[in-house]
């Protein structure tokens, strides 16, 4: 008669299974991502490029890398030294952002942008203020400056929920000159700002090898979209791109194929950056193939503000765990491009 198991005895099975769902329950708890890619060309009708770029309003980094340069043109770098100013206004009452002056001064004469300073979106109360539309419409509120429903939202913010900020402001102004933000926010504590600017020459860089027709890569032919995607975070991390064995901290492997270019010039620009001022820099990259160039394609990448409550337009956008909203545009030299939107997993999909 074999002898039977004692209850305090581990079973072989069971063991196995509990490791196997503490494993599936840390894989719950990995963040996950949303990357959608497409590819067009800059002179096609229905290209929405201009779109994506007007309507992903808080901008927090924007980069770009240029294959087989070792200078940057009088034009691109003239762009790049003007991506600014920003400024930072302390404790500022939120009923001042829905004042007539401000309405007058600002939201009709231009493209104001506005984003809390230091608010987690998941802990805190979080404002942001987009140039066309916003939960409170202020181009429709501005007609209607004697109606019951301004007077409504205006004693709310001032007397029955007196709430005060820390706030990002950037301002494009398409009309005559006129009142500055420094001016206008005089009596509060405003500070003019300027983005950080990082120029540096990458020497002996791997690079994908790409065809703008193959947005999928093509085995031993050219790399995907998702591959040049992820090895672009690997060139703005500054990770080592040999893949050597004593280094697994930060180190990546070029996808394959790849070439390695002499020269490659990489810039980063870091603040609160303009819609409008990305737009420029993309139809300056652009240009630059109007001349023969030993570089095949350039990149142009932007990172949204992580806690910033909208990703585009008015999508709703999450931390969880990174907060990501991204994206990348690959310009080639014939003027196709491919574009990548990337989001975190509590996003809906990116437009």
């Amino acid at each position: 008669m074999p002898a039977g198991k004692g209850r305090g005895e581990p079973n072989p099975g069971r063991t196995c299974v509990g490791k196997i769902m503490a494993m599936l329950c840390r894989l719950r708890e990995v963040p996950r991502h949303l990357l959608v890619c497409e590819k067009s060309n800059f002179g096609h009708e229905k290209s929405r490029h201009r779109h994506l770029v007007e309507t992903h309003y808080h901008n927090y980094r924007v980069s770009f890398l240029i294959p087989e340069c070792g200078i940057l043109s009088k034009e691109l770098k003239d762009l790049v030294m003007d991506s600014g100013p920003y400024y930072f206004v302390k404790d500022l009452p939120l009923h001042e952002l829905i004042a007539h002056e401000f309405i007058n001064t600002f939201v009709k004469k231009g493209a104001c942008y506005a984003l809390t300073y230091n608010t987690n979106i998941d802990e805190d109360n979080t404002v942001a203020l987009l140039p066309n539309v916003v939960s409170i419409d202020l181009m429709d509120l501005s007609s209607k400056l004697d109606s019951k429903k301004y007077k409504r939202i205006s004693w709310a913010f001032k007397e029955k929920k007196p709430l005060k900020f820390d706030f990002l402001l950037a301002w494009h102004q398409t009309g005559a000159e006129g009142s500055t933000m420094m001016s206008y926010f005089s009596n509060y504590r405003i500070q003019e700002r300027q983005p950080k600017i990082a120029l540096s020459t990458v020497t002996d860089l791997p690079c994908p090898v790409l065809r703008s027709s193959e947005l999928r890569g093509e085995p031993e032919a050219a790399c995907s979209a998702q591959e040049l995607f992820e090895w672009l975070g690997a060139v703005f991390s500054n990770a080592e791109l040999n893949n050597e064995p004593d280094n697994f901290i930060s180190t990546y492997c070029c996808p394959q194929p790849s070439t390695v270019v002499a020269k490659a010039y990489l810039c980063t620009i870091t603040g609160f950056i303009l819609p409008e001022k990305i737009r420029l820099l993309l139809e300056q990259l652009c240009r630059y193939f109007d001349e023969p160039k030993l570089a095949p394609w350039v990149t142009l990448s932007v990172q949204g503000f992580a806690d910033s409550p909208v990703s585009w337009r008015e999508n709703e956008h999450g931390f969880r765990k990174g907060g990501e909203h991204l994206y990348n545009f690959v310009v080639f030299s014939n003027r196709d491009y491919w574009l990548q939107l990337a989001v975190g997993a509590n996003d809906d999909c990116p437009p």
